[in-house]
């Protein structure tokens, strides 16, 4: 003989589901069957108190040591922070300080070297201008003495050129006396 096939797969497991259902004497859900509850209630204490102890001698102690670590690593860095703030503040000061004294040092010093410079610049031009004076008072005197000597001579030039210019337009040779006569005659009338 053949057996039937279930021509539903969802039949068959509910049919077995009924099966084993009305085995049992409860028909509830195991959480609300009063007759394992004090197993449950001790399992649960008993978990309970474990897990107590764990968390309290193992886990606790752990936790608060790494924050009590924590709470010391940030609070000394914090005041290493401040230490080295209040460090680079007067660290900062200081340099401030060395920045303005360098440069009233470099204004001194601009100061000191300008008026240097000014007053060996007027030392020079003035050591410059005697001996440029002196040269011109040389040059003065120079010239007044070959003006002189050219003034002596002048007049015996002027009477050569007299001499030359009359035996040149008359013909006739005058006398060096005559040519000085006429020379002295002409400045005194020129200087009149």
């Amino acid at each position: 003989m053949v057996a039937h096939a279930p021509t539903d797969i969802h039949a068959d497991t509910h049919a077995s589901t009924e099966a084993a259902g009305h085995g049992e004497a409860s028909g509830g859900l195991p959480q609300f069957d009063t007759s394992v509850w004090v197993g449950q209630i001790v399992y649960l204490l008993v978990l309970f108190f474990v897990l107590y102890l764990l968390i309290a001698k193992v886990f606790a102690p752990r936790i608060r040591k790494v924050m009590d670590e924590r709470e010391t690593s940030i609070s000394t860095a914090i005041a290493t922070a401040r230490s080295v703030q209040a460090e680079a503040a007067e660290q900062a000061a200081a340099a401030k300080a060395e920045v303005e004294k360098a440069r009233a040092d470099a204004r001194a010093a601009s100061v000191a070297a300008k008026t240097r410079i000014t007053e060996e610049t007027a030392r020079r031009a003035a050591e410059e201008e005697a001996v440029v004076n002196a040269r011109i008072a040389e040059a003065e005197a120079s010239i007044a003495k070959t003006r002189d000597a050219a003034m002596t001579n002048v007049s015996s030039i002027a009477s050569d050129t007299a001499l030359a210019i009359v035996e040149r337009l008359t013909g006739v040779a005058s006398t060096k006396a005559e040519a000085d006569a006429a020379v002295a005659q002409a400045r005194t009338a020129g200087a009149a």
